[in-house]
This record gives structure tokens, sequence and C-alpha cells, in this order.
């Protein structure tokens, strides 16, 4: 897999310029209509046909790493189904012509499409099921401890939140253990780590002139860095 940073559209949290947020109906269906369910279906098969198994790490790379028309212009799930079709052409189940080729026959067209390629999977095998594990060290920060998250950019897939890097808040509470995203997306090993709820005060991470509340974060130990 192919390297980038979470520094994109995808790490929009915090970011200024998209308007108020709407909280969803209480009637809300879980699909709006059929085809997003088919989407989301098409999604969760083609990691598993791509990967040799769901890793979900992986799938949040995919879509971090789309253009910011196939991110945002084709909603939520047209979002998934582009992911769908960067995880099949990066991994050679598909030609990267052979989902535009297979669109215009339908439509009428006499194109011919491309021939299917050698798959490429990556190495890839869960050690269990979901992503909790169990590690043997001790956890290395304590209920109700200033903590820092650490002000980096790693160079691919990473679930630090920008907006975090560099504020410091208190640990709220330990969570069990999890395999690391950021190497379990590029199947570098599940390395697992613990992981702590993080309390931060608004005001510390967008400035004295915002709106004072608490806000969490779930965030691995490899992300946080005792204040001196």
């Amino acid at each position: 897999m192919r390297g980038y940073a979470m520094d994109g559209i995808a790490d929009m949290g915090g970011t200024p310029g998209w308007g108020p947020m709407h909280p969803p109906r209480r009637d809300e269906p879980v699909f709006e209509e059929p085809w997003q369910g088919r989407a989301f279906a098409l999604a969760i098969l083609s990691s598993r046909v791509a990967f040799g198994g769901v890793n979900l790490d992986a799938f949040r790379h995919a879509l971090e790493r789309l253009d910011r028309a196939a991110y945002l212009d084709d909603g939520y799930f047209g979002r998934w189904i582009n992911g769908a079709e960067l995880m099949l052409t990066e991994s050679a189940i598909l030609a990267p012509s052979a989902i535009d080729a297979r669109a215009r026959n339908l439509r009428g067209e006499d194109v011919e499409e491309p021939p299917i390629p050698e798959p490429a999977r990556p190495d890839y095998m869960r050690t269990a099921e979901g992503s909790l594990r169990t590690v043997d060290s001790a956890p290395a920060f304590t209920v109700g401890k200033p903590v820092r998250a650490k002000d980096m950019s790693p160079p691919g897939h990473t679930r630090l939140p920008g907006y975090v890097r560099g504020h410091t808040g208190v640990v709220e509470r330990i969570q069990p253990a999890a395999v690391l995203p950021d190497t379990n997306a590029h199947f570098q090993g599940e390395n697992p780590q613990h992981v702590y709820t993080v309390r931060f005060d608004s005001r510390e991470v967008w400035g004295s002139d915002s709106e004072p509340f608490a806000l969490t974060a779930e965030l691995y130990e490899s992300y946080l860095e005792t204040i001196s």
C-alpha cells in the first residue's frame, strides 16, 4: 500500500468552513436509499476480496486517499463505493479501467473491457476477531494524569486527529488494548497498544475565544507523551 499522511480531506475534525452541524433525525433510517445499503455491502465484500479478510484500517486508509471530489461530492456512501474501487484496483483484483468500461457497456456502448489482472493481495491474516487484543505490559499512563498528544504527522494512516496534536489533556479512562491502526492499515503488523480516553478543554484546543466545553478522544499509547 502507498503511504499518505492523514493530514488531508479525511482529517476534517475542528476545521472551519463546513457550516453548522445538524444532528440526525430520530426517525432517520440506516439507509435513506436502497443503493446505499448495496454500497455498504459492496465495500465490505471488496475489503475481503482485496485484502483476504476485512481490514477496517486499510479501508479507512483507502477512503482518506480519495481526492476531494471522490470524498465529498458523491456523498457518504458514494465515498464507500469509490474506496471499494480503489481497494480492488490497488490489489489488482480489477484493472484500473475495468469499472469505467463495464459502466459504458451497460449504457449501451461497445467498449472492450480490459483483461483480468493477476491479483496482488497483501500478506494479511488477523490473529483474532475484531480489534481488541491483550498486551503484557502495564499502561504507561494512569487515570487523572496530564498528557500531551504528540505533535506529529505520520507518513501514512493514523487515528490521531490533527486538532488535538500538540495539545494537553487528562487521562479519563483506560480502555482495552487494541490493534494499532497506523501499522495495521499498511499490513505491517497489528502491534496492539493500550488505548486511553483523554479529555481536552475546548479552549486548550481551539483558543480562549472558543465555546467552553470538554471533548474526549480515544488515543493509542504511542500518540501520547508525558508532560515534563
